[in-house]
Parts: structure tokens; C-alpha cells; sequence
């Protein structure tokens, strides 16, 4: 029998690139995207000998622990204008990241486990702790300003 960390490194090696990348369409930057995968790593490390799905666990916390960060920071008064300038990252997903970056956060949210991760309207529900109703509001909400707005969904349309 291999040690639990031994196990536990192997996961982090074999699936913690696509957790970073998830991390990064949920958070939007890739400095949140690695502070929320290293914080549910250190949780998932805890729990490991506990945990049936790894993966799972690690996705699902990672939506709750975002959701649990948006919260709060709206509370804050939070300005686009750094005074060093604007930071791009190297890993953007162009045009439609920014389209998505443009919704309210728990519109983002719904939008990339629904369409991202392909999630149902009760499994987000859960994720979120909001109800299916709310699930569905919001990402029409979302789908709606997408349509509007001058970006990437109107270019994709119009060829």
C-alpha cells in the first residue's frame, strides 16, 4: 500500500493544470486562479484519505470557495484603475473572456459550470447555494447581455 501523500502528489502532478485552468475561467485572473487552487489543495490534503473523487471534490469546492470570495469582495468598493496600470494576463481567452468578464459575478458563475464544467441547473443550485430558479434567471440574465453586447457573440453571429 503507497502512502496517502504519495497518492495525494500524483493528483496534484496528473490534474492540477486543468484545476489552475478552471480556476482561471472562474476567478478571471490567473493570480485568483492559483490562490483558489492552492487553497482547496491544502483542504483536499486534509481530507484526501476521506475523499471518494478527488477531482470532484476539488471543482465543487473550488465554485463554493469563489462564490464565498465574490460575496465578500462585493461588499468592498473595488476600482478597475490600479494605479500601476492594467494587468493582462498571458493565458486570456480573447474577445469572449472579456465578454464574460463583463457579467456580474454570480452570472459568471452559473454561465462557466453550466457551459464549462456542463453542469445541471441543480447541480449548480447546490454549488451556489441558491435555488434552481435563481440557476436559470441568472443565466438567461447572463446569455442576455451576452447578445447585446457589441463583442465576440454578435461577430460569431453575423458570419
Amino acid at each position: 500500500m503507497r502512502p496517502l501523500f504519495v497518492e495525494f502528489e500524483e493528483f496534484v502532478r496528473a490534474r492540477g493544470s486543468a484545476l489552475l485552468r478552471y480556476g482561471y475561467v472562474l476567478t478571471g485572473t490567473s493570480h485568483d486562479a492559483a490562490d483558489l487552487v492552492q487553497e482547496i489543495l491544502f483542504k483536499l490534503a486534509d481530507r484526501w484519505d476521506k475523499v471518494d473523487s478527488p477531482e470532484a471534490y476539488a471543482r465543487m469546492a473550488m465554485a463554493r470557495q469563489h462564490v464565498s470570495w465574490w460575496r465578500r469582495r462585493r461588499r468592498e468598493d473595488l476600482t478597475e484603475d490600479l494605479p500601476e496600470g492594467s494587468h493582462h494576463d498571458s493565458h486570456s481567452f480573447g474577445e469572449l473572456w472579456n465578454e464574460l468578464r463583463a457579467l456580474p459575478p454570480k452570472q459568471r458563475a452559473v454561465i462557466v459550470l453550466r457551459y464549462y464544467e456542463d453542469l445541471s441547473d441543480k447541480e449548480i443550485a447546490d454549488i451556489l447555494g441558491i435555488s434552481r430558479g435563481t440557476v436559470r434567471s441568472q443565466a438567461a440574465r447572463a446569455l442576455e447581455k451576452l447578445r447585446v453586447s457589441p463583442g465576440v457573440l454578435e461577430k460569431g453571429r453575423a458570419s
